[in-house]
């Protein structure tokens, strides 16, 4: 087939794109800038059209586009002009992944690390929702078989149509709730729904929702604080690991730190070992090197580590900062400074006080303004809230060698050169804290 893909750019279009090119298909694209990906996709030889326009639109056979694209797109106008069959990403998955024996890891919290985690110990195609440092992609093609691990995203609605032969759950906290138009039984039906799909579940017994199924749903339970034990914080090769027994199964070591890097690999050599044999789990689980984005050692020279981290809700970043305590002081750094730029407005204001709790431990605690992702501007008083924290209020930062300057109002502020040094957030603050921006 001939596919195009509008918003092409993004991490889960990209994933599909990608995938559906190593199938064979002629895969095509738009996007409304270059950037990293796009070019990545043009060097596998997907033509990406930037910005978009109706000239993008030849004689395909199938348009996909992302949650975000208007009905009144210039793309969408023109397939629907020409009889082409467009889908939204949520609706073209059942063609995608039908064929698939589909091991899909849903939650909002964790699912790119544990699909990485089951890619690192599992044979199979995967997509995921960010890089795995291990095979430089968030793609892995294989063609040898019909397993499938897969990212699956709640925030559309989407996972329902991943057709999951394993469902791997690690947590149902209301995430997106837009898309829910804010009802919370929609929310969980959803959740619901994707479960009893599945074949085979893996799921966090404690988890505050996925609790109450116990009864009414047969699957491989994880009880965290029961089945997970001996955890230790470990340095191998001076790369940071977590070290943990599970049930009965021995010993394991994780690449990453905290107890949710624990639950994580945990649920995943559960699904796993649905398949495969645990001695080989353990040992292709070492073969895990994390993902980009997420607690992502991006520089380490003259007495400071400067890292990246996706975290934009206040769980994840909390239990990220808890794994930068750790690492500070098996590190011998006394001081942690945390740069965030908050994601999306009605987030921040949705979760602002789980926010204002998130960075305790914070010898300073430096905030970038809103990444609003297309949202319109809202105000918030960041110095009222954030006054318990040594706080800086910056409109920007700029790397240079291993150390940070910060910027306001065009005027260099101070500069970052010592300790541990974490950037937080979803936006462009990836690219600042690399030097990319």
């Amino acid at each position: 087939m001939k596919i195009h893909f509008i918003g092409i750019g993004g991490i889960g279009i990209s994933g599909l794109a990608q995938y559906m090119h190593f199938k064979g298909h002629e895969v095509s694209g738009s996007d409304i800038s270059d950037t990293s990906i796009t070019k990545n996709l043009c060097d596998l030889g997907i033509k990406v059209t930037v910005p978009h326009s109706q000239s993008a639109i030849t004689n395909q056979d199938l348009i996909i586009h992302s949650a975000i694209i208007s009905p009144e797109n210039p793309e969408v106008v023109a397939a629907k002009a020409k009889g082409i069959e467009v889908l939204a990403r949520r609706e073209a998955l059942p063609q995608i992944l039908h064929d698939s024996k589909v091991y899909s890891v849903a939650g909002a919290h964790g699912k790119s690390t544990t699909t990485a985690i089951l890619t690192a110990i599992m044979s199979g195609s995967a997509i995921i929702g960010a890089e795995s440092k291990a095979f430089g992609s968030n793609v892995r093609y294989n063609d040898k078989t019909d397993v499938m691990l897969f990212e699956a995203d709640e925030s559309d609605g989407s996972f329902i149509n991943s057709n999951p032969y394993c469902a791997l759950v690690i947590n149902a906290e209301p995430e997106h709730m837009e898309y829910y138009d804010y009802n919370f039984e929609r929310f969980y039906d959803s959740y619901r729904t994707f479960i009893k799909s599945a074949k085979i579940r893996v799921l966090n017994a404690e988890d505050q929702f996925l609790s109450t199924l116990k009864d009414t749903i047969d699957a491989i339970w994880l009880y965290p604080s029961e089945d997970i034990s001996n955890m230790e914080f470990v340095l191998i090769n001076d790369e940071p690991h977590t070290r943990f027994k599970l049930k009965n199964f021995g010993s394991f070591d994780v690449w990453g730190f905290g107890r949710h890097i624990a639950i994580d690999a945990s649920l995943a050599i559960l699904a796993a070992h649905e398949s495969m044999d645990i001695e080989a789990i353990r040992t292709n689980l070492l073969t895990f090197k994390g993902i980009k984005k997420r607690f992502d050692i991006v520089g380490s020279e003259n007495g400071s580590v400067i890292i990246d981290d996706y975290g934009h809700h206040p769980t994840e970043i909390k239990a990220t900062f808890e794994s930068v305590k750790e690492y500070a002081n098996l590190k011998g750094f006394d001081k942690i400074t945390a740069i965030w730029q908050p994601h999306k407005y009605s987030r921040t204001i949705d979760n602002l006080e789980a926010f204002i709790k998130c960075f305790e431990g914070a010898e300073e605690l430096i905030i970038l303004p809103v990444w609003p992702a297309g949202e319109t501007i809202r105000e918030i008083n960041f110095k009222e809230k954030f006054k318990g924290y040594n706080l800086t209020m910056a409109d920007t930062i700029k790397r240079a060698n291993n150390s940070i300057t910060v910027i306001k109002d065009k005027k260099d502020l101070k500069t970052l050169d010592k300790g541990l040094i974490i950037g937080f957030g979803a936006g462009d603050i990836t690219y600042q804290i690399r030097g990319t921006a």
